[in-house]
């Protein structure tokens, strides 16, 4: 979908339900920052329009309403955002309510409201653990209630609900229709309780550009958990109408305004990250989903929002830094993001995507040092030290090592926080909402994304694991370099494996070949890492005697442990070429 014009709601019919449709029948999935449609017919429940935009009721597959009616509540109604919102300093708040493009396309000064909400959960999280969250938000003398639901099988899909209640006490009646049938015991026979406050300043501004109108909310505030607090300073960009790529346009020039964080992480999530004292999570990647019969324009669209809806999730953790699977899943995400991008390189010649894919390696090359410092102190030194605990020196190398990790984390938080990072990721979402690599096909290539994808997935995948096969021939005999060639071509098919094999999951063979493509890739990690730790290895033993014994202990253990690991990655590429393709006729 290139624009999501929003329909409004004199232009609807109404269902037997009584929640308006649109006239052309199709429904919008509203996900974080994204936007695309769905035909109404895949799936039993109806749009409803929210404040003149068409907006997605549907809750993921594990939070299915149970059937029957929606309270009797006339304030009671689906509701659901295309939001992102950009972190920045508290003292720059009016810096950026004064940026020329408010300025100058602002209706008025906007309206200013103090709001107060209370997040409730079982003492045991059932609901957080389950995707979904209750609140309760008082604005002046008006209570709202709402329900929000976040799948972990399909994290794309988001579905919300209001109702009015009469004060902040949460009313679970008016939840139950959006909550799991499978919950509601647990509810039941839990209490709810407050698990933590929001107190927040918002100051909203209607700004209307010619491709669509965005509220803007400037909100300043903390979080509050008991005796724990966290202040809040955001943006929030909302699409009141129009196309979605209005957010990003305005976000754009917001970023040359002065230093910006785009981010889709909620308050909720961050609340509940405060109850626990927990650092923010990092996901993996969810799975992809493409139906045999998507056109490859669309199969590109789904895989680019997987990758770029993967790397605002991984943000959060890697800023933190006290979770070293943020860096980690960060660099996945810019992995496979590269990965994607070259893939569409195969459709035909794209002139926006060298720049893009330049600035995804900038980022990953950053950030590259600080994973490596994570593995070699979180597994390779602690597990040597403990198998051979008559070597001395082992403490003041691992002093030593967590100085260089330090200065690798150093390092990544420099490139986080840098303006250019806000801009890739900002440029990055409008290319993506609006199809931009439409407009850098050729035209003698454009008719190509009209095709269906699964005869585009046959050949790439076909060619990268021909190149595959040919780069590992003799394999027991390659050089470590060789290897290392091995390793780079199995990690591109993996990941053209994710993006492309749904279109193929209907078959055994798909799932066999995915699996031992896994096995290899994951036996040439371990062997590649032990290179990896060589390098780490080379000087770092030089600061006293006592940590160059250390470190000649770790390089003669994992000189003997190559051996093997070579038997090991053998089997697993003897398993690797065995498997049938999933791709082929006969698959």
């Amino acid at each position: 979908m290139l624009k999501s014009d929003a329909t409004s709601a004199r232009k609807t019919m109404s269902v037997p339900d009584g929640n308006p449709v649109p006239k052309d029948g199709k429904r919008t999935q509203v996900i974080a920052g994204f936007l695309r449609q769905r035909d109404a017919a895949e799936s039993g429940a109806e749009p409803a329009i929210v404040e003149g935009a068409v907006i997605d009721q549907t809750p993921s597959q594990d939070a299915t309403p149970a059937p029957g009616p929606t309270p009797s509540n006339a304030a009671a109604r689906p509701a659901g955002e295309i939001e992102l919102k950009l972190l920045i300093d508290a003292d720059r708040m009016a810096h950026f309510s004064a940026a020329p493009v408010i300025a100058a396309n602002a209706r008025n000064k906007g309206t200013k409201k103090r709001l107060k909400s209370v997040y409730y959960d079982t003492p045991e999280r059932t609901l957080r653990r389950a995707g979904l969250s209750l609140r309760v938000r008082q604005s002046g003398t008006r209570f709202v209630q709402t329900v929000k639901t976040d799948a972990a099988d399909d994290p794309l899909r988001r579905g919300e609900w209001e109702a009015s209640v009469p004060s902040l006490a949460p009313d679970l009646a008016l939840a139950l229709p959006f909550i799991p049938e499978k919950l509601r015991s647990h509810l039941g026979a839990q209490p709810l309780e407050a698990v933590f406050t929001a107190d927040i300043h918002r100051h909203t501004r209607i700004v209307d550009l010619p491709s669509g109108t965005v509220e803007i909310a400037f909100d300043q505030g903390e979080l509050t958990a008991g005796e724990r607090s966290l202040p809040v300073s955001e943006i929030e960009l909302e699409l009141k109408s129009g196309s979605a790529s209005t957010i990003y346009e305005i976000a754009l020039r917001l970023a040359e305004h002065g230093a910006v964080k785009p981010s889709i992480r909620s308050k909720s999530a961050r609340g509940f990250e405060l109850t626990a004292n927990k650092a923010p999570s990092a996901r993996r990647p969810g799975k992809i989903r493409l139906d045999p019969s998507v056109t490859l324009d669309e199969a590109f669209a789904t895989i680019l929002r997987s990758c770029f809806l993967h790397l605002l999730q991984s943000l959060p953790a890697a800023e933190d830094g006290r979770n070293p699977e943020g860096v980690h899943q960060l660099r996945v995400s810019l992995r496979r993001l590269r990965s994607a991008l070259d893939l569409m390189r195969s459709a035909g010649a794209l002139s926006n995507l060298d720049s893009l894919r330049s600035e995804a390696r900038w980022l990953a090359q950053d950030l590259s040092a600080a994973r490596d410092w994570d593995v070699f102190q979180l597994d390779t030194l602690p597990t040597i030290a403990r198998a051979c605990p008559s070597v001395a020196g082992f403490d003041a190398l691992e002093r030593v090592a967590a100085q260089r990790q330090s200065e690798a984390y150093r390092k990544a938080h420099l490139a986080l926080d840098d303006r250019r990072c806000a801009v890739f990721l900002i440029s990055l979402g409008g290319w993506i909402e609006t199809r931009g690599w439409r407009n850098d096909v050729a035209p003698e290539d454009l008719g190509r994304l009209a095709e269906p994808a699964v005869n585009f997935a046959r050949r790439v995948l076909s060619e990268q694991h021909a190149k595959v096969l040919k780069r590992g021939r003799r394999f027991r005999s390659l050089t470590v370099d060789e290897v290392h060639r091995v390793r780079l071509a199995a990690k591109r098919l993996r990941y053209l494996g994710e993006f492309l094999l749904p279109l193929f999951a209907d078959r055994k063979s798909a799932r066999k070949f995915a699996r031992r493509l896994a096995g290899l890739q994951e036996e040439l990690g371990a062997f590649n890492d032990m290179a990896v730790t060589a390098s780490l290895l080379d000087g770092l033993g030089s600061e006293d005697r006592d940590s160059a014994v250390a470190a000649a202990a770790i390089a003669g253990w994992q000189a003997r442990a190559s051996i093997g690991a070579q038997r090991s990655l053998q089997d697993s590429w003897r398993d690797f070429t065995a498997a049938r393709v999933p791709w082929s006729s006969q698959g």
